[in-house]
């Protein structure tokens, strides 16, 4: 959303020039709630936007200073507000639990304010502390406390009931939608879709190549305006592949296919019997006691 309509009209023009874009293509941007208004989100949806990912995080204005973000509530909320006015009909937010010093009611709010937006979809995530930020440092130093995994756990469950009995489908480890509103691209990512990445640390998947161009902004350009681009690559063995198809595919609703793991079904059936995991027509899906502990499980398939 830093950029204005007409670097998008640009883009998407040069888009349709160089691919066959189908015409009901799901197409989003990312934004931050303070960077729009009716005007802009009205001009954003005549260049061809029709959907909206819309990083909130919170509608706490206390959690929102303590993480560093530049809006406040009332502007996440009158965000939303102006975007369905502009004629957005497919709209998602991020929001985040585990916040130093989160409360339980604090983030049953978040999520009862979410659900009174009449949104179509959620992306939910764990804040994770990532060494050398200024959130690591804070904690480190005790000026703020992280939550303990219990919490977590109550937070999360919380989210999934929540959501799930307000009608959205719980489609991915962390994202929410209702029916027919499943992110498509990044739907990609988890159902082994080739995907093509434009632009500095873009990353691109052809099915058996994983490839992601150089971060840096000067060098990516100088390689572009020398007919060369600038990226690095790995290959994936067999093996490889189908790990990841079972990383990707049990984070999903669907599951995987039984015979993925025909030689791990032991393993299978022993968490199946600890509630953890379920098979049913011949997939293999996570329970909702099984997302927590997804990472061990997809450990011991692989």
């Amino acid at each position: 959303s830093y950029f204005g309509d007409d670097e998008l009209r640009r883009i998407l023009a040069e888009l349709d020039k160089r691919f066959v874009v189908r015409r009901d293509a799901e197409i989003t941007l990312e934004a931050n709630p303070g960077d729009l208004n009716y005007d802009r989100l009205t001009a954003f949806r005549q260049v061809g936007v029709n959907r909206l990912s819309i990083g909130i995080q919170s509608f706490q204005d206390s959690l929102l200073h303590t993480i560093g973000r530049r809006h406040n509530a009332r502007q996440a909320i009158d965000t939303v507000v102006a975007a369905q006015k502009a004629g957005f009909t497919n709209l998602s937010i991020d929001l985040m639990y585990g916040l130093p010093n989160q409360t339980m009611e604090q983030w049953k709010e978040d999520i009862h304010t979410a659900l009174g937006l009449n949104i179509q979809h959620i992306s939910c995530y764990c804040l994770s502390y990532e060494e050398g930020t200024l959130l690591s440092q804070l904690r480190d130093r005790s000026e703020v406390k992280e939550l303990d995994d219990d919490t977590l756990n109550m937070m999360y469950d919380t989210l999934c009931d929540e959501l799930t009995g307000n009608g959205f489908q719980h489609y991915e480890v962390s994202n929410f939608a209702l029916p027919g509103y499943h992110s498509r691209h990044n739907s990609s990512y988890w159902n082994n879709t080739p995907y093509i990445g434009l632009g500095p640390a873009a990353h691109s998947y052809d099915g058996k190549t994983r490839s992601w161009n150089i971060s840096d902004l000067d060098s990516y350009i100088a390689g572009i305006q020398q007919n060369r681009r600038p990226y690095e690559y790995e290959e994936l063995s067999a093996d490889e592949c189908k790990e990841e198809r079972i990383m990707l595919g049990l984070r999903t609703m669907w599951g995987i296919k039984k015979e993925w793991v025909a030689d791990k079904l032991p393993v299978v059936n022993k968490y199946v019997e600890n509630g953890l995991l379920s098979i049913h027509d011949e997939q293999i899906t996570a329970t909702q006691k099984g997302l927590h502990i997804l990472n061990r499980i997809i450990e011991d398939l692989i």
